[in-house]
């Protein structure tokens, strides 16, 4: 069962399946959601991406159109997580500091990287699968390893 609350702004011919939590985020049109993806309020999803299964997109992630992210990727939102404050109370939302994360069009994300908060992944950049994104990468260029770093330069023709 997909759970898509009231708040969330889809935008047209989205497609989403079964055990997907979107709450408080915004889907563009013709947008492609697998199962068990789960995307966090204050998330902006372009037009025309596909998020495959078991990923998932929090608070301050923004992905522009035209965008690929593999299977089980993981964006990271804060740097320091932690559950208590130094007196042992709980953290509350308003004691965090959500870090915003951009991913430009066209850029594709492969299966099972991590990305850290605070970057940008350039425009039709490609992450390789596993990576551990910690720093922006480059427009039009191929990243792999942990941490990522550059492999080449991209020169695939990309789909509009």
């Amino acid at each position: 069962m997909a759970v898509v609350a009231a708040d969330v702004k889809l935008g047209k011919n989205v497609k989403y399946y079964e055990y997907v939590n979107l709450y408080g985020c915004e889907i563009g049109d013709d947008t492609k959601i697998g199962n068990f993806v789960e995307i966090q309020k204050g998330a902006k999803i372009g037009r025309r991406c596909k998020i495959s299964s078991h990923s998932f997109i929090c608070e301050g992630v923004n992905i522009e159109d035209n965008v690929f992210v593999g299977h089980n990727v993981t964006f990271i939102n804060d740097l320091f997580p932690k559950s208590v404050n130094d007196d042992g109370t709980m953290i509350t939302d308003g004691e965090w500091k959500c870090i915003q994360t951009f991913v430009k069009k066209g850029a594709s994300i492969g299966s099972s990287a991590t990305i850290l908060c605070g970057i940008t992944i350039g425009e039709n950049a490609l992450v390789g699968a596993g990576s551990v994104v910690i720093r922006d990468v480059p427009p039009n260029t191929v990243v792999a390893g942990n941490p990522a770093r550059v492999i080449r330069e991209k020169h695939l023709k990309q789909h509009d």
